[in-house]
């Protein structure tokens, strides 16, 4: 892993939580105690899938203070590429794998008054760290949790007993809806706001808050985009001086890493930045799948974020 240490650990329980959702916990292989985090942090996970390695990240919610393991949970997506899938299907307890040190770009914003957290199904994981590192510390929280049903939801039953004050879940079918404006209109003066879910409920979140006048520094959002599978397009890498060919069913960043190019990262889900690539020559179209570059930058095609974003058309050098 390019950006990012590796560290050995061990599969010690695996727990399925509902029809889609599976918990696992890791340990290190060496027994030595893992690397301290912060709530919201998250680890790139390695999975040996035949001749093919998969990274994908995962939010980290077992409890900071705790070092002896690690626990993510994991949403099966039968669209997807497979590493879900890998997780759910061929994943056992003494299994050995590997994981990056953590790297937190969803961190908790200490000098805040009070912490509000707006959720939508697996995007409750970052949180369930955020509030063990805030009841440790008497931080001020309030949880908003929004799930399809209630067989859907992860750990709603166990956030509404240990926080029946705090924790405010919402489900679909009941045709339960978090009334925004009134919720983000009512809130005491320093408080900030953060969501992670899927992109229509961070979007919605995000621009009502900038409608109702809220800073752009109390509003922090989480959403790592699962590289999308499409037709295979060529690429050249002016740099390394290769021309390479990406798969229907990988990133352009696995492609990259493939050829034997280091390609920097820290989320692999189109969120940090680190994996930015300036574009040399484009006869085509680029698609911009990522939401770090902003919409002047994604029309200027003169960007790209391997990661998560495409290209269809004749040529597309970069400067790698």
């Amino acid at each position: 892993m390019s950006g990012a240490t590796k560290i050995k650990v061990r599969v010690t329980d695996i727990v399925p939580l509902n029809d889609l959702v599976t918990r696992f916990q890791f340990e290190p292989v060496d027994g030595s105690m893992l690397p301290t985090f912060s709530g919201g942090a998250h680890t790139v996970v390695e999975m040996k899938d035949g001749d093919r390695t998969r990274l994908n990240p995962y939010s980290l919610m077992s409890d900071p203070a705790n070092r002896k393991a690690y626990t993510i949970s994991v949403r099966r997506d039968d669209e997807g590429r497979g590493g879900s899938l890998f997780m759910h299907k061929k994943i056992k307890v003494g299994d050995e794998m590997v994981i990056s040190n953590p790297v937190n770009l969803f961190s908790l914003d200490l000098r805040a008054k009070k912490h509000l957290m707006i959720a939508g199904g697996i995007g409750i994981t970052p949180f369930m760290a955020q509030i063990k590192q805030l009841d440790r510390s008497h931080g001020n929280w309030e949880l908003h949790y929004c799930a399809r049903n209630e067989d859907l939801a992860s750990y709603a039953r166990e956030l509404t007993s240990e926080h029946p004050n705090d924790v405010h879940v919402y489900y679909d079918v009941k045709g339960e809806a978090i009334d925004l404006e009134h919720l983000l209109d009512g809130q005491p003066l320093g408080t900030h706001i953060y969501v992670c879910g899927p992109k229509g409920m961070i979007d919605w979140v995000r621009g009502t808050a900038k409608d109702l006048g809220w800073p752009r520094e109390a509003i922090h959002y989480e959403e790592f985009l699962a590289p999308k599978p499409g037709k295979p397009f060529e690429v050249k890498l002016a740099v390394s001086n290769k021309v390479i060919e990406v798969g229907e069913h990988e990133s352009l960043l696995e492609a990259i890493e493939n050829a034997g190019v280091d390609a920097p990262y820290l989320c692999r889900g189109g969120a940090c930045g680190q994996c930015e690539t300036n574009v040399l020559e484009c006869d085509g179209t680029i698609l911009h799948r990522d939401h770090w570059l902003d919409p002047e930058e994604h029309d200027s095609n003169e960007k790209i974020m391997p990661c998560v974003s495409r290209f269809e058309g004749k040529t597309l050098v970069l400067d790698r």
